[in-house]
């Protein structure tokens, strides 16, 4: 049995701590947040023991019968919380992105080898069921060579979003602890891992990222981008404030678009939604087919990321994201902040370790 603690019980913990029920071989045996409340609502409803519950994660850290973390804190803390839970040698996944930079992520990879533990970098778009279906279709050659991938996110409002806490609001919005704005460096780090998922590392990327009028919101933006094979993307992100949405989390929609040499893919349906329509649209050969028994529940890609770890952990193979693999989408992001404040182009030499060149700290 993997025994399981969770650093950080805020909003978006309930659907990491989904992965854990039902199984036979990891459980939740402990939780620590600050607000010790919180620590003790969210343990009574993952059927956490009290003497699981803790507000310093250090102390959780020094139990021996945990074996793994999952720390879900404000980008900031996670150089070091993720370095005190290493070098207590317990295997780590921590939500994305990993660090503030690419040279404190150089510096975990690093300690995670010392220590001897697993590190994965959570992410849950790459497990969301429309986008594996889509890799499946892009790795069969239906849609031949990618020549383009196309993003939309596109927040607005809804009577059924789930309630974020003021606090989870306002350091999103404080760049000295999220790394960059909510919508493109926060939200924006699945996008940046689809496109990588589908493409690999961009070389060279161009954005511009704007403000909405209270300064609360990182849009209308665009970040644009080409990889050495000549395919180009894009991530554009509007907000809408009376746009009405069906949700029960974030109110947001997101749109993805692939398009190859022969074919096209459209993948709709994210944790808010427009309009009814199939979760996988592919239009190849004159035709298009429609994938209508696809789950399209947003928990279900955070409870397929989360098993994903567990297995690994169980089997030896890589977890996804690997350090190596979240530090590549790290600097993917931090570029499109880069090329933002400086108004140019951005290269990716730090794919060849110059970690100065990616957004990386003075």
């Amino acid at each position: 049995m993997l025994n399981v603690g969770i650093i950080g019980c805020g909003r978006i913990s309930d659907l990491h701590a989904a992965a854990y029920d039902g199984l036979e071989n990891a459980t939740i045996a402990a939780v620590c947040d600050s607000n010790e409340a919180l620590a003790r609502d969210r343990a009574a409803a993952w059927g956490v023991p009290e003497r699981g519950v803790h507000t310093d994660h250090r102390e959780l850290l020094a139990r021996p019968d945990i074996d793994m973390v999952e720390i879900l804190v404000p980008h900031h803390l996670h150089l070091s919380i993720a370095s005190d839970a290493m070098r207590a040698g317990k295997h780590v996944s921590l939500q994305k992105p990993m660090t503030l930079s690419v040279a404190d992520a150089d510096a975990l990879i690093e300690l995670a080898r010392e220590c001897g533990v697993r590190f994965k970098v959570f992410e849950n778009f790459v497990f969301y069921p429309p986008l594996m279906k889509a890799k499946e279709i892009v790795d069969a050659g239906t849609i031949g060579e990618i020549v383009g991938i196309r993003l939309k996110s596109n927040p607005g409002m809804s009577p059924t979003q789930w309630h974020v806490p003021a606090a989870a609001q306002a350091w999103r919005v404080n760049p000295e602890m999220c790394g960059g704005g909510p919508l493109v460096f926060d939200d924006g780090h699945h996008k940046f891992a689809v496109a990588w998922h589908f493409l690999g590392l961009p070389t060279r990327i161009h954005a511009f990222i704007g403000t909405t009028p209270d300064g609360m919101l990182d849009a209308p933006s665009i970040v644009s981008w080409t990889h050495e094979n000549g395919a180009i993307g894009s991530l554009e992100v509007v907000y809408s404030p009376e746009l009405l949405l069906k949700t029960n989390h974030y109110a947001q929609d997101d749109r993805v678009e692939i398009t190859g040499t022969k074919g096209v893919i459209w993948v709709a349906q994210g944790h808010g939604r427009l309009f009814d329509q199939p979760a996988v649209q592919v239009y190849a050969d004159g035709v298009l087919t429609s994938y209508d028994n696809v789950p399209i529940g947003w928990e279900e890609s955070f409870i397929r990321s989360g098993r994903d770890f567990v297995e690994a952990l169980e089997t030896g193979r890589d977890p996804k994201l690997t350090a190596e693999q979240g530090r590549e989408v790290l600097a993917f992001a931090l570029a499109a902040q880069r090329s933002a404040q400086q108004q140019r182009e951005i290269t990716l030499p730090c794919i060849e370790g110059r970690s100065d060149a990616c957004g990386a700290r003075e």
